[in-house]
Formats: structure tokens, C-alpha cells, sequence
């Protein structure tokens, strides 16, 4: 165990995945595990982890995240029939930047619905702005290259 490993702070999906903390489990398969947010944005609002660590998107391999991702959409296709949800956002936090706050990676599931006494999400962000198609060009050139 490396000296970085000594001083980390025990992960927390981590525990959870190894039992050693509770959760409100919704499903788990040999690869991954769901359960409730306990900071939920809507009614319902779940994570899906993979059981084996991986820091982000960045981190994690691709078998990991594509059973995560079929775990995600498997949930997904069930919550408008048993919560009533009328559309559902999966989200991922990829860094602190980007909102995350537990550096194992995860998916939100978060069912959304017109009755905003069970929705408390807000967008961060007003879409319809829009960019100008020389900084779309731009950007689209520079991630392309680097592909």
C-alpha cells in the first residue's frame, strides 16, 4: 500500500459496495450495485456504481462502465411504471469541477416529473443560448485531433 493509500480516507462507495456500510439496495448483479442518493434531487433518485474502484470517467475501464451504464438503463425503463416519473436524467460528475463530491465513479438515475413537489432539480444552466458555429468548429477540431 502506497503512502498516498495510508492517508485517503476510506472510500465511501466503497464500503458501501463491501457491506460495511448500509444503503437502500435496489438491485446488484456480480459487477455492479444501485441504491438510494441519500441527498436526493427527485423522488427516487438512485446511484449506480461499479463494485470495483475506478476514481471517474476517466478512470474507469470499459467493461465497468458499460455493465453501469445497462444497470442504469435497466432501472430507467422501470421508473415511469412504479414511480409514476415522466422522464428520467442519468447523470455523471466526472471531477470536482463537475460537481463530484465521491470519487468512485457512478451514474444518477434521477426520475424527473412535472409535479414539482416531488422534483426538486433545477437546471444550473439556461440551454437555448446557443454558441457560435466558429467556436463549435473550434472546439469540434481540437477534440477530433487529439481522438
Amino acid at each position: 500500500m502506497s503512502a498516498d493509500q495510508l492517508h485517503r480516507p476510506p472510500c465511501v462507495f466503497c464500503e458501501i459496495v463491501a457491506g460495511r456500510l448500509p444503503c437502500a439496495k435496489v438491485a446488484e448483479d456480480e459487477t455492479t450495485l444501485a441504491f438510494m442518493d441519500i441527498d436526493p434531487g427527485s423522488d427516487g433518485h438512485l446511484l449506480v456504481v461499479p463494485k470495483r474502484h475506478s476514481t471517474d470517467l476517466v478512470d474507469i475501464s470499459a467493461d465497468d462502465l458499460t455493465a453501469t451504464t445497462l444497470t442504469a438503463q435497466r432501472i430507467a425503463k422501470v421508473l415511469s411504471t412504479q414511480l409514476g416519473a415522466d422522464g428520467v436524467n442519468v447523470l455523471n460528475c466526472s471531477g470536482a469541477a463537475a460537481w463530484q463530491t465521491v470519487f468512485h465513479f457512478h451514474l444518477h438515475v434521477i426520475p424527473r416529473y412535472l409535479d414539482k413537489t416531488r422534483d426538486r432539480l433545477e437546471l444550473p444552466f439556461e440551454p437555448g443560448a446557443g454558441a457560435a458555429p466558429e467556436d463549435l468548429a473550434k472546439h469540434a477540431s481540437l477534440i477530433a485531433a487529439a481522438l
